[in-house]
């Protein structure tokens, strides 16, 4: 479900989405790949004890 609405309103996730159906996936393979994804940067703000920011961070060095 998240990955489903983020497609409609986030523009990233849209971007995501229209670029794995352009690689030839059906739209639940790309749902599905989003999803995964979003759960990636779940698990990775959890990890580091980050906040959600609709940029994402500037590599430091």
């Amino acid at each position: 479900m998240s990955a489903l609405m983020s497609v409609r309103y986030d523009p990233s996730s849209r971007t995501f989405y229209d670029r794995k159906h352009a690689e030839g996936k059906r739209h639940t393979q790309a749902v599905i790949a989003l999803a995964r994804r979003r759960v990636n940067v779940l698990w990775a703000l959890i990890r580091d004890r980050r906040l959600y920011e609709l940029t994402p961070p500037q590599p430091t060095g």
